[in-house]
């Protein structure tokens, strides 16, 4: 499916197109731990350790650079509250918000036929 280009960079959207941005920001919704990051702040901001606790497995450096790239693209604001220690909280802009939406359908497909998959591998 394409639609047409608003910026004029192009004619039109096409992800399966080589050169089309669209690419790169399916590859940032596409990474796990960005699709993790999402979800867990569906229910409000998080502060940074909250979130590492949630994503059980990612290291600081990953989350760090997960949740700039999510914020240099607009799917995530920062928020620094001045206070000793400093305050930091992530959470979804509008645009996060909405993704949020395919990102969660996605999680919750892969937790409902995880079984099934599992036993295919085994067969």
């Amino acid at each position: 499916m394409t639609t047409d280009c608003t910026t004029g960079r192009h004619e039109v959207h096409d992800v399966y197109a080589d050169q089309c941005p669209c690419r790169f920001v399916l590859e940032l919704l596409a990474n796990k731990w960005a699709a993790l990051a999402i979800g867990a702040m569906e229910d409000g901001p998080q502060r940074f350790g909250a979130l590492q606790r949630r994503l059980q497995g990612i290291s600081p450096k990953v989350l760090t650079r997960t949740l700039r790239r999510l914020e240099d693209h607009g799917f995530v604001d920062r928020t620094i509250y001045p206070a000793v220690p400093l305050h930091v909280e992530y959470g979804l802009t509008d645009l996060g918000r909405s993704v949020a939406v395919p990102l969660g359908h996605v999680r919750s497909w892969v937790e409902d036929h995880i079984d099934d998959i599992r036993s295919l591998q085994g067969a």
